[in-house]
């Protein structure tokens, strides 16, 4: 491509280019002149080899982040919160530098409904986070929102369950006979593969409407459990234990069990009708079941 069409390619910031935002640079390099924010300098040539220009910069070191300011005029916010406390910082430091009438797609979590008992979840439920890592989820949505009404932006926000793919399944836990609960204990669970997250983040770009909440999610209504046999199945590993609640309670760190106390089924016909999402993977066991073929 010459320097002149270069030029004019509109400018597209990643923040928080990890897996996903790796996964989403293929579909956008040539659309956009990608820029990706990032925390360790050495990480620049593997983004300029996936075809970014890396900006080196620490969302927790707000000096650091100078450069950002006008810089791009569509982002894609895949950063996480910071560990701690009950307010996103990251994303209070952004807002502060994000571009006046941009397009801004936020990368959140369906963690933000805390239990729904297993309901069929719209994207229109009131938010009711449960620990403090949802609750720095939901401020950061707030935020975003305020910022977007302010500077008339255009914002939509993406809420994501368990993202997997070839190396980011639970073999280790498998492994280790973590244990999952009895059915009757069970909760669902939801998923999406990383490919076809980063396509849903893409399309969102172009096709989301302002102020939008989209759930990218396959279409699979497992218990958690059940996943967990999937995996162990297609991979031939032991199945896991299965324990009640109150035995497992002492078994699993206190973030596993807080996984395993919300149970809910999110709907994801916005993604189809709005995004015109066709996903890779509609089904996570069929998913698994490629992957382990394809060692």
């Amino acid at each position: 491509m010459d320097k002149t069409r270069q030029f004019k390619r509109p400018h597209l910031l990643i923040i928080g280019c990890g897996d996903v935002g790796m996964r989403l640079l293929p579909l956008v390099r040539d659309r956009f002149r990608v820029f990706a924010l990032t925390s360790s300098a050495g990480r620049c040539a593997e983004l300029r080899r996936a075809g970014a220009v890396p900006v080196v910069g620490n969302l927790d070191q707000p000096e650091t982040l100078k450069r950002l300011a006008g810089l791009a005029q569509y982002v894609v916010h895949l950063a996480p919160p910071q560990p701690d406390g009950e307010l996103d910082l990251r994303s209070r430091r952004l807002t502060a530098l994000l571009p006046a009438g941009g397009r801004v797609v936020y990368v959140s979590t369906s963690g933000v409904y805390g239990d729904c008992a297993g309901e069929l979840v719209p994207e229109t439920r009131t938010v009711a986070p449960r620990n403090a890592r949802a609750q720095r989820r939901v401020d950061a949505e707030r935020v975003l929102r305020d910022w977007a009404r302010r500077s008339g932006a255009h914002l939509a926000i993406v809420r994501v369950p368990g993202i997997y793919a070839a190396d980011r399944l639970p073999i280790k836990r498998l492994e280790q006979g973590t244990p999952a609960l009895l059915p009757a204990d069970d909760v669902f669970t939801n998923h999406i593969h990383a490919d076809d997250l980063a396509q849903v983040v893409a399309l969102a770009l172009f096709r989301a409407r302002p102020g939008r909440v989209y759930h990218a999610v396959d279409d699979s209504r497992l218990k958690m459990g059940d996943y967990f046999d999937t995996v162990a199945d297609a991979f031939a590993l032991p199945r896991p234990p299965r324990l009640p609640r109150a035995e497992l309670q002492a078994q699993v760190s206190p973030m596993l069990l807080s996984f395993m106390s919300e149970s809910r089924r999110l709907d994801n016909r916005r993604l189809r009708q709005e995004l015109g999402v066709r996903l890779r993977h509609p089904d996570v066991a069929e998913a698994v079941a490629a992957m382990a073929l394809a060692q």
